[in-house]
């Protein structure tokens, strides 16, 4: 890889700081709840086996306040577009081992970043099936095995349907949208949460207006009974729960373009977790007041019909209001692959302008200032997940993300805390060190409390593995930690 001299480096385009608080938290809630929360219902009751699965929604909210409070401390302290890529490196010794870390971080981020986009594509296909049945109709379904003499057999089932051409559609039109400058990026995110805010909104009147207390409580026997099963269960809740919260972190990896960051970047982080968190609840008891969990868990067994907002409109006001609350619940999740991409766009772009990653991924539009090829390849990675299940992506996001990412940083906070005590920290996490354990431990629940947890797992090693012996061929052939001298990169060239 080829580097600039440090005085080119200036003459570089530049990100504009054209994000403020209001932006900033508009699209942490859009990202947050994207589809999420509409689509997942059938699947978190369905590995509870009823309305218990509320206990998954509150622990699911504590890890995001925990887990909140490392990215706000972090986020201020190292503001810069790239997000974790910057906080690994810092925590692990930027010429050292967080070289390493924020390379892993970035690899990895290259298969759950596309995953991440893929759910909320596929969730928008999911709606669409309302209006046009025949889009689930599947074409082809196989599951493809291969034998790994270490960690046993990889399984994947890829799944083709006239919903799969649907949100490899929405894919593509979110990365035709975003192709252009972040001043505009930015009003056009203030209208898609005009839009989510008031779909959530209707949701809960009509709930609420038309609220069954016996039906919504209406819980099995034994629901509660301390086990092995109920803690199985409490894992596999808990994971779809950390993928609904998930997003609130996104204003991080957009540093570069937030205006005064040590502020904003804490104050979106809250703001869009305290405010998701309360409507996430009431929503969803509105929803099970009016429709059955029985029969949500039927649809989630299946892995079909998980419109289930539709559903729950229909039977209150008819197939007219169904179809409206359809469309804007398809507002909501193309709202979230919008903020997605916008957001991990920017964090191979942020180290391969380190030079940490394919330098190709550094380039900048000349005219409209912003990672082109990181947009681009992002949209095609996502477009060719779009194949996977709905239930599938999920899983495989979380585990990969908690293994590779969150965990590390967790304890990460505190080990600078210890390195660096007199860095700079606009924001310091309230009750430390106590939020970042729980983060950790409760991370580490999710992954080894569930029964079958072993699949994902696989997954992640096997990317951990490649992105490692990748990293050391490299840096063996540029002489490199931890084969030489310690980096000392400057921006490369775009």
């Amino acid at each position: 890889m080829t580097t600039s001299p440090a005085g080119q480096a200036d003459s570089k385009p530049q990100l504009v700081r054209g994000i403020g608080l209001g932006s900033a938290t508009a699209l942490n809630m859009i990202d947050m709840i994207g589809v999420g929360p509409f689509i997942t219902i059938p699947l978190i009751m369905t590995a509870m086996g009823g309305p218990q699965a509320m206990v998954g929604w509150l622990l699911g909210g504590l890890l995001a306040v925990c887990d909140g409070l490392v990215w706000a401390e972090l986020g201020a302290a190292m503001p810069g577009s790239g997000g974790s890529y910057r906080f690994l490196k810092e925590i692990y010794g930027p010429q050292k081992l967080g070289r390493l870390m924020s390379f892993l971080f970035v690899w990895q981020l290259s298969f759950s970043a596309p995953l991440s986009i893929a759910s909320g594509a596929v969730g928008f296909s999911q709606y669409a099936a309302f209006f046009f049945p025949r889009l689930e109709h599947v074409w082809s379904s196989r599951t493809i095995t291969a034998h790994l003499s270490l960690l046993g057999d990889l399984q994947v089932t890829w799944v083709a349907m006239p919903a799969t051409l649907v949100a490899i559609g929405v894919c593509a039109f979110v990365a035709f949208l975003l192709y252009r400058r972040i001043t505009a990026i930015s009003r056009l995110t203030q209208l898609l949460w005009i839009g989510v805010m008031g779909t959530i909104g209707w949701i809960i009147f009509v709930g609420l207006t038309h609220f069954n207390a016996r039906q919504a409580f209406d819980f099995p026997p034994d629901a509660f009974l301390l086990s092995p099963s109920l803690f199985h269960a409490l894992g596999g809740a808990m994971l779809i729960a950390a993928y609904d919260y998930w997003g609130y972190y996104n204003v991080c990896f957009l540093g570069d373009e937030i205006k005064d960051p040590g502020r904003n970047i804490p104050r979106a982080l809250l703001l869009s977790i305290f405010a998701v968190g309360c409507l996430y609840v009431v929503m969803n008891i509105s929803i099970l007041g009016v429709v059955p969990w029985r029969d949500m868990v039927q649809d989630g067994d299946s892995n079909s019909r998980l419109h289930v907002v539709s559903v729950f409109m229909q039977r209150v006001y008819g197939h007219r209001a169904a179809a409206v609350v359809s469309g804007l619940v398809m507002w909501t999740a193309f709202a979230s692959v919008f903020s997605l991409m916008l957001g991990y766009s920017r964090v191979p772009y942020a180290a391969a302008l380190d030079g940490n990653y394919f330098r190709v991924m550094s380039r900048v539009h000349p005219v409209y200032q912003f990672p082109y090829v990181s947009l681009l390849a992002l949209a095609a990675v996502a477009a060719l997940f779009c194949f996977l299940r709905l239930a599938d992506l999920i899983s495989a996001l979380v585990v990969i993300r908690i293994l590779l990412q969150f965990l590390v940083q967790s304890i990460g906070v505190i080990i600078l805390r210890i390195r660096r005590p007199d860095m700079p920290r606009p924001f310091r996490m309230w009750l430390y060190p106590l939020p970042a354990l729980v983060a950790a431990v409760t991370f580490t629940f999710i992954l080894f409390s569930r029964k079958n947890f072993d699949r994902e797992i696989r997954y992640a090693a096997v990317i951990l593995i490649v992105g490692i012996l990748i990293y050391m061929v490299r840096s063996w052939r540029r002489r490199e930690w931890p084969f030489g001298k310690e980096s000392s990169f400057v921006p490369s060239r775009s």
